[in-house]
Parts: structure tokens; C-alpha cells; sequence
């Protein structure tokens, strides 16, 4: 698992490896993630937006942006948190996904960005 703590707001993460399969002759790895966002501040907020970075092992990168996290904006209190599970596909058996949360503060109305730490994708095969 890995995890980091930006103006309160502990994000932790753990993937796995979902399996591969060959489109148009092209080999795919599927990944998934699950995510849990604990607000450890004294004030509620809100997540607005998600940006990711995406990269595999044959330096295919991807630049991802967009509102909420699968379909939703959520609001978190002080002492709650949430958690959604998501995932992505690679060109090769291992990458890494880096990025950082859009969030609001209910109490100063001020936007902030919390860093979303890189974590990394490997199919268990490719590993030594």
C-alpha cells in the first residue's frame, strides 16, 4: 500500500493485477486501484477533480483529466473518508499512475490540490 498526506488529507492506495489479453494483435494488461481518501483535517471538502499521469514500460504516457472519481464528487468530512476502486490498461506488463485531487474547503471556500502518491502497476509474471 502506499500512501501520503497533503493539508490533511491522507491518500492511500492498493492495485493489483486483473489480467491480459491481445487486441488487434497487441498485447493489453489490465490494472486496477483502489483508492481511499481520509480527511484527517478539521474542515469538510470536497473533491472537484482528478489528474493523472500514466505511464508504462515502453514510455507510452497518458495525461487524464476530469471531474470527480467514477461519476461522483464526494464530500468528506473531518474523521470520514472515501473509497472507490477504478483502473486503467497498459501497452506493457508494468507502469506507474502519479497524480493529484482538485478539492474545495467548505470553510474557507478556497480550492487545493492533494497530491495523489506514485504507486506502481506490475503484472506479477514480469517480476523477478
Amino acid at each position: 500500500m502506499v500512501q501520503q498526506v497533503t493539508k490533511g488529507i491522507k491518500v492511500s492506495i492498493e492495485t493489483r493485477f486483473e489480467g491480459s489479453f491481445i487486441h488487434n494483435g497487441k498485447g493489453k494488461y489490465s490494472f486496477g486501484y483502489t483508492i481511499s481518501i481520509e480527511n484527517q483535517s478539521k474542515d469538510t471538502v470536497q473533491l472537484k477533480a482528478r489528474s493523472w499521469q500514466i505511464k508504462d514500460a515502453l514510455n507510452d504516457n497518458d495525461a487524464v483529466y476530469g471531474e470527480g472519481v467514477v461519476g461522483r464528487k464526494p464530500v468528506i468530512k473531518p474523521g470520514q473518508s472515501h473509497t472507490y476502486s477504478s483502473g486503467c490498461l497498459l501497452n506493457s506488463p508494468f507502469g506507474s499512475m502519479s497524480g493529484y485531487y482538485e478539492m474545495i474547503n467548505f470553510s474557507t471556500t478556497k480550492k487545493f490540490k492533494v497530491n495523489i502518491p506514485s504507486f506502481k502497476l506490475s503484472a506479477p509474471f514480469s517480476m523477478n
